[in-house]
């Protein structure tokens, strides 16, 4: 029934973990973990439809709002979710990619046109002194 040693955010996931065990898994699942069948369920309670951050459990001690079987359809569309997350996520990543080799692409071509510019700015300078000599008066 303690909860020391252990954070809200692992008891989350401890409780996410186990409603995404396939049916059928879940006693199994429970036995291998490092806390007691009790202690699960309090969490579990907590996070559904109590408190966590205040560990706080409902006084009704009835049936819970929430079935086995809808926390489990919960959890999955999360991980679905999750995943879409994560794929949009790493879409935006390359594309962000994209773009950086583009912009370094464009200023390495805006520093060429300079140069250029300034090269064509010396030239012509030079043929206007060869072209604007002192004339010679008799």
């Amino acid at each position: 029934m303690s909860t020391v040693g252990v954070t809200r955010e692992e008891i989350r996931d401890y409780v996410h973990q186990y409603n995404l065990q396939p049916r059928g898994t879940r006693t199994a699942w429970l036995q291998q973990q490092p806390f007691s069948r009790a202690t699960f369920y309090r969490w579990n309670q907590l996070v559904f439809e109590g408190d966590l951050d205040r560990n706080l459990v409902p006084r009704d001690h009835g049936q819970m709002n929430t079935t086995p079987s809808q926390r489990s359809a919960f959890e999955q569309a999360c991980a679905k979710e999750q995943a879409e997350h994560e794929d949009e996520l790493k879409a935006l990543r390359e594309r962000v990619r994209q773009l950086e080799g583009t912009n370094e692409a464009l200023g390495k071509a805006i520093g060429l046109l300079h140069a250029l510019n300034e090269q064509e700015l010396a030239t012509s300078t030079t043929d206007e002194r060869k072209n604007s000599s002192p004339r010679k008066t008799n």
